[in-house]
């Protein structure tokens, strides 16, 4: 019994661990170039998924990604040049963090304005509550007898009439 819960948890462990879809025949000889790639990967984007890193999807246009990674860098391209391909030719969505700079900036920036705005509008909103008055009518001259009638005392139907007011 305890060895098939150890097994089921470590079965269970193991499926949780992050899938790379990285091929065999795509993994290159030389280890560091491979670690490159394999960093490289997990900037991209995957065009189908796009939620996923072509390192971790098995869309074959992520495959064909990964493949054109490799061979860029076999070429002795450097990372920065290898990402400057890449966005040439499919554009910046093919980077999973976009550059901050001329329209992304506006994406970079909303969220933060946007709370910018909302806070600004919030303080003006409390202090505008803060600082206005209660509003106030004065007493007709007919209400004011009433009033001062009933404080010394006077009947129990004015009284009554004072709290419909």
């Amino acid at each position: 019994m305890r060895r098939a819960l150890l097994l089921a948890v470590l079965a269970l462990g193991l499926m949780s661990a992050p899938l790379h879809a990285v091929q065999p025949d795509e993994v290159l000889p030389d280890a560091a170039q491979e670690a490159r790639a394999r960093e490289l990967s997990r900037e991209l984007r995957c065009m189908v998924c796009q939620n996923q890193s072509i390192d971790d999807s098995d869309a074959p246009l992520a495959k064909d990604l990964r493949i054109l990674v490799r061979e860029r860098i076999k070429a002795g391209d450097s990372d920065r040049q290898v990402l400057d391909f890449l966005v040439a030719r499919y554009g910046e969505f093919v980077l999973m963090r976009p550059t901050v700079h001329g329209a992304n900036l506006l994406l970079w920036l909303a969220p933060f304005a946007v709370l910018l705005v909302g806070g600004a509008g919030i303080f003006v909103a409390y202090r505008r509550r803060r600082t206005l008055p209660a509003p106030t009518v004065p007493l007709s001259a007919e209400e004011e007898d009433r009033l001062a009638h009933v404080l010394a005392g006077g009947d129990a139907e004015a009284a009554r009439d004072l709290t419909k007011l």
